[in-house]
C-alpha cells in the first residue's frame, strides 16, 4: 500500500510540473511534449505577488504625536441607525459604569430564514428595536418596560400570493428578513424584507401608512426633513413623503447580485443625499429631485483575494465637516469632498462598518478585525491594532482533525465616555483606550452581536443576535 501511494504521489507531482512549459523536457515517459526547445530559468530575483498589493502601515511622520479628541456630550436622541442623518456622532456621554442595567427580549432572533439586522434607535424616552421577523418594539429607555409592539410581517397567504405574482415561488414568510427603523416627526419608519415601507405613530404604534415596493429592503431608512430615504436590494433608492408615503422620486444604481449580510443606510447633509450601493458605487444626489451630483466607486480588484469581487458598501457613509468617509468591502476607504465628489485621500482598507470621524482622527475597523486610527486631513495612519489578538479559537473537526480557526466579527466603533467601544460575535462589549488602542474593559453579553451599539440618555443599547435588547449604564 505504501509503495502504491508513493507511486501515485510521484505521478501526480509529475503531471502538475508538466503544466509548466519551462521544465517539460525534464519529465520522463514522454510528458515533455515532444522536441520543443528547452527553456531554462534564470537566476533573477523572486518577486512576491503580495508586493503588488498596497500595504497599510503607520506613518513615521506621526510616530509619537498626540491627536485631539473632544470631550463627551449628552446623546439626547438617536433617531437614525448612525445617530443622526449624517451618521456622524463624535463623542457621547454614555455607560460610565460599564455595567448592564437591564435586559429585554424583543422578539425572534436570527435563524436559518431570518436575521436580526436593524440597529436600534431612540427618542422621547423610548428605544425602538426590530427583531428577526419584522416586529418593532418600543421599550422605555429607563426601565426596559414595553410600551407597544407592531408587526409589518404580512399574512402568510397574502405573502405567498405576492411571491407567486413575482415569479419567486410560494416561499414562507420566514424569508422576508432585513429592514430597519428610524424616527422623525413623531413617527417611526419601518422598512422590511417583505417589500414594504411603513410609518407608525411614535406614541402608540398605530400604523399611519404603508407603501409597497417591488423588491425586499434589507437596510434601515434615513429620515431628513419631509422625506424618508430607503435603498432596496436591487440598488434602487426611494424618496418618500414622510406624511403620506407617496413616492417622490427614485434613483437606480448598477445591479449587483453579490452583497454582504449587513445593510447600509443613506446619509443626508443639507440638500444632498449620499447613497451607498452593493455595486461599490457611492452616489451624491439632490434631495429634492434625485438628480445625481457626483459618483465614486469604492472598489479595487485584489490579486490575492476573490472576496474583493464583492464590492458592497455595507457600512454607512459618514458626513463630517464637509467630507464623506466611506469604506467598501473590496478594499477602498475614501475621504471625499461632499460638494465636488473629489477624493481627499484613499486607503487600502476593506470593511463592513461605518468609520468614526472624531476630533483630529478617523477610526475604522477592517473586516479582518484591525482597528486603525487615521489622520482626518492627510489620511496618514497613527497606529493599527489587531482586535482578534488572543481571541481566535479552534472549532469543529473530528478527533482534533479538520478543525478551523474562528475569529470574532466586530461592529462599531463608538466613542463613549472616554472609551472606544465595539461589539463582537463572541458576545462581548469591549472597550479600548482611544489614544493607544489598549483594551481596558470587557462586558459579557451572553449572545453574539453583529450590530454596533447606540447611545441615548447616558446609556448604551445593544441588540443581540438572539433578539435581546440590553441597556448598559
Amino acid at each position: 500500500m505504501n509503495r502504491v501511494l508513493k507511486v501515485a504521489l510521484l505521478f501526480g507531482l509529475a503531471v502538475t510540473v508538466a503544466s509548466c512549459g519551462t521544465v517539460r523536457r525534464a519529465l520522463p515517459f514522454g510528458l515533455g511534449g515532444g522536441d520543443e526547445p528547452q527553456a531554462t530559468a534564470t537566476a533573477g530575483d523572486r518577486v512576491s505577488v503580495l508586493e503588488f498589493e498596497q500595504q497599510l502601515a503607520p506613518s513615521a511622520a506621526l510616530s509619537g504625536r498626540e491627536f485631539f479628541l473632544p470631550g463627551p456630550q449628552p446623546a439626547t436622541a438617536w433617531t437614525q441607525p448612525g445617530g443622526n442623518a449624517e451618521n456622524a456622532v463624535e463623542h457621547v456621554a454614555a455607560a460610565a459604569d460599564f455595567a448592564i442595567a437591564w435586559r429585554r427580549d424583543i422578539g425572534a432572533g436570527s435563524a436559518a430564514r431570518r436575521q436580526v439586522m436593524s440597529p436600534v434607535v431612540a427618542d422621547n424616552g423610548r428605544v425602538f428595536a426590530m427583531d428577526g421577523e419584522a416586529t418593532v418594539t418600543a421599550v422605555d429607555s429607563g426601565s426596559g418596560s414595553v410600551a407597544w409592539t407592531v408587526s409589518v410581517k404580512p399574512d402568510e397567504a397574502e405573502f405567498r400570493r405576492s411571491m407567486f405574482s413575482l415569479g419567486l415561488g410560494g416561499g414562507a414568510t420566514g424569508g422576508g428578513f432585513g429592514g430597519g427603523v428610524a424616527v422623525g416627526g413623531g413617527k417611526v419608519f419601518i422598512s422590511s424584507g417583505y417589500r414594504t415601507i411603513t410609518a407608525v405613530d411614535q406614541a402608540t404604534g398605530a400604523i399611519i401608512w404603508t407603501t409597497p415596493v417591488d423588491v425586499p429592503v434589507h437596510g434601515a431608512p434615513t429620515v431628513a426633513g419631509s422625506r424618508v430615504y430607503v435603498v432596496d436590494v436591487e440598488n434602487q433608492l426611494f424618496a418618500l413623503d414622510v406624511n403620506t408615503g407617496q413616492q417622490l422620486w427614485t434613483y437606480r444604481g448598477l445591479p449587483e447580485p453579490a452583497r454582504i449580510m449587513r445593510a447600509s443606510s443613506p446619509a443626508v447633509t443639507g440638500e444632498t443625499v449620499i447613497a451607498p450601493f452593493s455595486s461599490g458605487e457611492l452616489v451624491a444626489l439632490r434631495a429634492a429631485t434625485g438628480q445625481a451630483v457626483w459618483q465614486q466607486v469604492l472598489s479595487r480588484t485584489s490579486r490575492t483575494s476573490a472576496l474583493s469581487e464583492i464590492r458592497d458598501i455595507a457600512g454607512r457613509p459618514v458626513v463630517s465637516r464637509g467630507v464623506v468617509y466611506a469604506v467598501g468591502h473590496s478594499g477602498v476607504m475614501s475621504a471625499i469632498d461632499v460638494r465636488t465628489g473629489q477624493p481627499k485621500w484613499q486607503l487600502p482598507i476593506s470593511g463592513v462598518n461605518a468609520p468614526l470621524p472624531v476630533g483630529d482622527v478617523v477610526y475604522v475597523v477592517s473586516k479582518g478585525g484591525e482597528l486603525t486610527v487615521v489622520n482626518r486631513e492627510s489620511g496618514q495612519v497613527y497606529w493599527t491594532r489587531d482586535l482578534n489578538e488572543g481571541r481566535a479559537r479552534q472549532e469543529g473537526g473530528v478527533f482534533g482533525w479538520w478543525d478551523r480557526t474562528v475569529r470574532p466579527i466586530w461592529s462599531g466603533p463608538l466613542l463613549a465616555s472616554g472609551r472606544l467601544v465595539l461589539t463582537n460575535s463572541f458576545g462581548e462589549l469591549v472597550a479600548f483606550d482611544p489614544k493607544t488602542g489598549e483594551q481596558t474593559a470587557t462586558l459579557k453579553l451572553g449572545a453574539p452581536v453583529y450590530l454596533a451599539p447606540a447611545a441615548y440618555n447616558g446609556a448604551l443599547y445593544v441588540l443581540t443576535d438572539e433578539g435581546q435588547l440590553i441597556s448598559i449604564r
